[in-house]
């Protein structure tokens, strides 16, 4: 198999599932900014994620999150995602939009309040079970805002308990996969801030628990390529939720805010054999398309991953690892950069030809005629959007 033709396999082969709540009405902290034509419900929204594998042919699965996408019917859920052309992904919990949750979820000092978070997060399991998803996604908004407001390590050995117990609800084939976060909403303490902690609690677990890595979830310089690399190397790296960032927790597209950060990202992935199926690792956005048309947007984030993808799949690893040995420092640097700085969108364009796809999926998208027909049908009811 030649090196384009290598590259090309391992294309077609990613799978990079889209966020339902990423199709919703979004916004800043201060406005929710609402859009013609956007899904009232989670029907609604998998059918627009069906236009995004429509055009890409690479984004099959689409991430859920409980309650904003709950229904009476789960089975019927799935069953209209097979009719679209896609499935259900992954289940994510919410316990940061209750009342009751003002002090934390599973850490809550309060035993009644942890004990509604970890029935919310076994409900998630028995979503997982109607609906054929084989990953639980965990982020806790738990944290304290004042030195004194609690204890810190009790509330991580109240937040071992509750993972404990959903892990031990996990059925055949499904895993947990859990989420750490820098900061927001908590101001002094996290209970989850980083990928140490997370991967502790993932340790003391067990096999079928993973850490989660968002890339716009870091302090500023932070090396999230070396985060990656560890977790590869120890078997703990489950999913990427693939976003950009400029000053903080932005959700901008991926790739947007700094192309060559995701490059690095995905040449450690290739390096550590993440992009190996037998690996697990799910490559997922999770984005806010406040002021941009949601569908185009989706689909161009996933065409930035395809490209970033291809040029870290163009790393000549020979010379690198040549270089490397030789301590050519210089030498080994113009071998990731000369990938980097290849136009990879002709070989993506003829990929896309061969696939039966149009070579441009947004022009194929906008030219199709959803976007009007979609504006023109969803005429009344509630639109779908932070919270619902």
């Amino acid at each position: 198999m030649s090196g384009t033709t290598a590259v090309k396999a391992a294309l077609q082969a990613q799978r990079i599932e889209t966020p339902s709540w990423g199709f919703g009405n979004s916004g800043t902290r201060f406005k929710v900014f609402a859009q013609q034509g956007v899904p009232r419900d989670p029907f609604e929204k998998l059918a627009d994620a069906a236009q995004v594998h429509a055009a890409t042919g690479v984004a099959p699965t689409v991430s859920l999150h409980i309650p904003w996408d709950k229904v009476d019917d789960y089975a019927a859920l799935a069953a209209h995602a097979a009719d679209v052309g896609v499935r259900i992904g992954m289940i994510n919990s919410n316990t940061f939009q209750d009342d009751a949750y003002r002090l934390g979820s599973v850490a809550h000092p309060d035993a009644a309040v942890r004990r509604r978070a970890v029935d919310h997060l076994l409900e998630c399991v028995d979503i997982m079970d109607a609906t054929g998803s084989d990953s639980l996604k965990l982020w806790f908004a738990d944290g304290t805002n004042y030195p004194g407001q609690d204890d810190i390590a009790a509330r991580q050995d109240r937040l071992a308990e509750a993972l404990a117990r959903v892990y031990d609800r996990l059925g055949e084939g499904q895993r947990m996969v859990l989420e750490y976060k820098l900061f927001e909403p908590a101001f002094y303490t996290t209970d989850v801030p980083d990928w140490g902690t997370a991967y502790a609690h993932c340790l003391k677990l067990g096999p079928k628990a993973k850490v989660v890595v968002d890339t716009g979830h870091h302090a500023p310089g932070t090396n999230i390529e070396f985060i990656v690399a560890i977790l590869l190397r120890e078997g703990r790296l489950g999913a990427f939720d693939f976003n950009s960032r400029f000053y903080a927790d932005d959700d901008l597209m991926v790739g947007a805010a700094d192309p060559f950060q995701l490059f690095r990202i995905l040449h450690a992935v290739r390096a550590g054999g993440g992009f190996d199926p037998a690996a697990g690792v799910a490559f997922m956005l999770d984005q806010c398309h406040n002021i941009e048309p949601k569908i185009p947007a989706m689909i161009r984030s996933v065409l930035n991953v395809q490209e970033a993808t291809a040029k870290a799949l163009l790393v000549d690893a020979d010379a690198l690892r040549t270089a490397q040995l030789a301590g050519d420092v210089l030498g080994a640097n113009a071998v990731l950069m000369d990938a980097y700085n290849t136009d990879v969108r002709p070989l993506l364009a003829e990929l896309r030809e061969e696939m039966g796809l149009d070579p441009n999926p947004v022009a194929a998208y906008q030219a199709g005629g959803y976007a009007e027909k979609i504006v023109a049908e969803r005429v009344g009811g509630t639109q779908a959007g932070w919270g619902a």
